[in-house]
């Protein structure tokens, strides 16, 4: 679906790749896990620098992490062609997406991948393994039609323990921004120290 509409984008990251991203030095390199939520791609929290910084903070603490010192980015992003994950169409395309790729795992005598979770304690399923196969299954079958690539994919998250008792609200919902085009990433800019 054609969005025509710019985005602040805030990618977390290691102080070193930050810096070098706002000199012009390095451009920004797409994540292409098993478990990446929105497929693959570029990934921004959506109005949410707090909450990159937050991401790059918790990366930092895993073991052979890439990040030591916990940083993040602002970016504009044109949205263009984007699978947007938080409309009718698009979850449309990616249902018939899911039946596609069963199908085929089926016929191929494949097992489908499953959304796990990453600990004991997790809730929200952190594993996104069938999530971005089913969107990175999206992709491919749009450039087997020949059809125009999704250029970002956008989803809104609910994450985290219930806000406050009782809700329905979690403390770590957002949404994230995978751009798949880095042409779409219109600029990067220091985010102010607060």
């Amino acid at each position: 679906m054609k969005m025509g509409a710019f985005v602040l984008g805030y990618h977390g990251c290691d102080r070193s790749v930050g810096e070098a991203l706002l000199a012009g030095r390095e451009t920004f390199v797409g994540s292409k896990n098993e478990d990446d939520w929105l497929g693959h791609g570029i990934y921004f929290w959506e109005n949410n620098p707090k909450r990159a910084l937050e991401w790059a903070r918790t990366q930092a603490k895993r073991p052979k992490s890439k990040i030591k010192d916990p940083f993040a980015v602002g970016a504009i992003i044109d949205l263009g062609n984007c699978l947007d994950l938080t409309e009718s169409t698009s979850l449309g395309i990616l249902r018939e997406s899911y039946h596609s790729l069963a199908s085929i795992c089926e016929v191929a005598g494949l097992t489908l991948p499953r959304n796990e979770k990453a600990n004991s304690h997790d809730g929200d399923l952190l594993h996104r393994n069938l999530d971005c196969a089913v969107i990175n299954h999206v992709h491919e079958a749009r450039e087997a039609r020949g059809l125009e690539s999704y250029e970002t994919v956008r989803g809104a998250f609910s994450e985290g323990e219930e806000l406050y008792p009782g809700a329905g609200i979690k403390a770590k919902t957002h949404i994230q921004i995978a751009a798949t085009n880095p042409v779409n990433i219109k600029g990067i800019f220091r985010i102010p120290a607060r």
